[in-house]
C-alpha cells in the first residue's frame, strides 16, 4: 500500500527559476490528493509523470495568489483525459467564485463535474481507509492546515491460531481477517481477536503553510510521519515573520518537536533567499529538530506501512 508525498512547489510569494509556487501532492493507492495549487503545479506534475487523471480531491488552504494561480491550468489539464468521477475542491468561501469566474472569462472546456465545498475545521473527507481534516491557522486571510490520517489496519492474521481453534482454511479465515466473528459447526463462536494481532497504526501526513506560529498546531500534527510546514524566514527574522503572519524555520521546528513528528519538510520559502542561502533555513531548524529536510521542488517522500 503506497503512500507518497511529492513537493510540487516550494516558493512563497513569487515563482523562481528553480522554485514553483506552493503545492504538494499525496499519492495513495494510485489516487492523488492535491494540497494547494500555486503557479507551476501542472509543470511539476508533468515532470514527475504523475497521472493527473487520478486527482481525487484538491484542498486549497487560503485565497492568496501564490496558492491558487495554478488551479485554472490544472482544471484544463484534467479535461484532456476522460474522467467519469467529479473533482471535489475544498477551500475558502470565495474559491467557487474564483473558479466560476475563470471558467466563464476564459471559456474553459471542462468535461467533468466540479464540486466546490467550503472548508471548515474538522473532518472534510471520511473514506473507509482514511480521513482528511482541516484546522484553523492565523494568517492575513482565513487559512487552514490539513491532516491526512489513515485509519488503523487490522492486526496480522495468525493461521496457526485459527487452525488450533478448529477454523478450517477458507472463507471463514477471510471473515476473521475483515474483523467479523465466525461460528463453527459445533456452535463455537470465534472472535477476530483470538486469531489476530493488535491493530496496526495508520500513516499520517500534515500540511501547514501561511500562519503565525501557534502552539496549537503541534497538537493537530501530533505524531505525523511527515509534516510539510512553512519555514519562510530564518530564525533571526521572527519579527518580520510575525508582521507578515508567517513562520520562521525555527518555529516550524518547534512545532515538529512538540508534535513528536517523525520528519519535518520545510516549504514556502521567501524569495529573498537564493537556492544556496536556503541552507540557513535548514540550519536553524535542525538546531531544534534534527530530522529536518530542506524540501526542494519535485522531491518525494515515501511513507512506509507501520508494523
Amino acid at each position: 500500500m503506497n503512500f507518497e508525498v511529492f513537493a510540487l512547489g516550494t516558493s512563497g510569494m513569487m515563482p523562481l527559476p528553480n522554485r514553483f509556487l506552493t503545492s504538494a501532492m499525496v499519492r495513495r493507492e494510485g489516487e492523488l490528493f492535491l494540497f494547494d495549487c500555486g503557479e507551476g503545479t501542472q509543470v511539476s506534475l508533468k515532470m514527475l509523470n504523475l497521472k493527473w487523471k487520478k486527482i481525487h480531491s484538491i484542498f486549497i488552504s487560503h485565497m492568496h495568489a501564490d496558492h491558487v494561480t495554478g488551479l485554472p491550468g490544472i482544471l484544463m489539464l484534467s479535461s484532456q483525459v476522460e474522467r467519469n468521477d467529479p473533482l471535489t475542491i475544498y477551500g475558502p468561501p470565495r474559491l467557487k467564485e474564483y473558479i466560476d469566474a475563470n471558467r466563464k472569462i476564459l471559456d474553459m472546456y471542462i468535461n467533468y463535474e466540479i464540486v466546490v465545498k467550503v472548508t471548515h475545521p474538522g473532518v472534510l473527507l471520511d473514506d473507509p481507509e482514511f480521513t482528511i481534516s482541516a484546522f484553523q491557522l492565523d494568517h492575513t486571510k482565513p487559512c487552514m492546515g490539513f491532516v491526512m490520517q489513515e485509519k488503523d489496519r487490522p492486526g496480522e492474521f495468525h493461521p496457526e491460531m485459527a487452525q488450533s481453534l478448529g477454523v478450517p482454511m477458507g472463507p471463514q479465515w477471510g471473515r476473521l481477517q475483515k474483523g467479523n466473528s465466525v461460528t463453527l459447526s459445533d456452535g463455537t463462536v470465534i472472535e477476530p481477536n483470538q486469531v489476530m494481532g493488535g491493530a496496526r497504526e495508520g500513516r499520517k501526513f500534515s500540511y501547514v503553510t501561511d500562519s503565525l506560529y501557534l502552539s496549537s498546531i503541534s497538537e493537530h500534527v501530533k505524531h505525523s510521519d511527515l509534516l510539510l510546514c512553512e519555514g519562510m524566514f530564518t530564525g533571526d527574522l521572527e519579527e518580520t515573520a510575525k508582521e507578515k503572519k508567517h513562520m520562521t524555520s525555527t518555529q516550524a521546528a518547534y512545532i515538529a518537536r512538540d508534535g513528536e513528528v517523525k520528519k519535518l519538510g520545510l516549504i514556502h520559502y521567501s524569495p529573498r533567499y537564493s537556492d544556496k542561502e536556503l541552507k540557513y533555513l535548514a540550519k536553524d531548524a535542525r538546531e531544534i529538530f534534527p530530522n529536518t529536510v530542506l524540501t526542494r521542488d519535485r522531491m518525494s517522500f515515501d511513507i512506509p506501512l507501520k508494523n
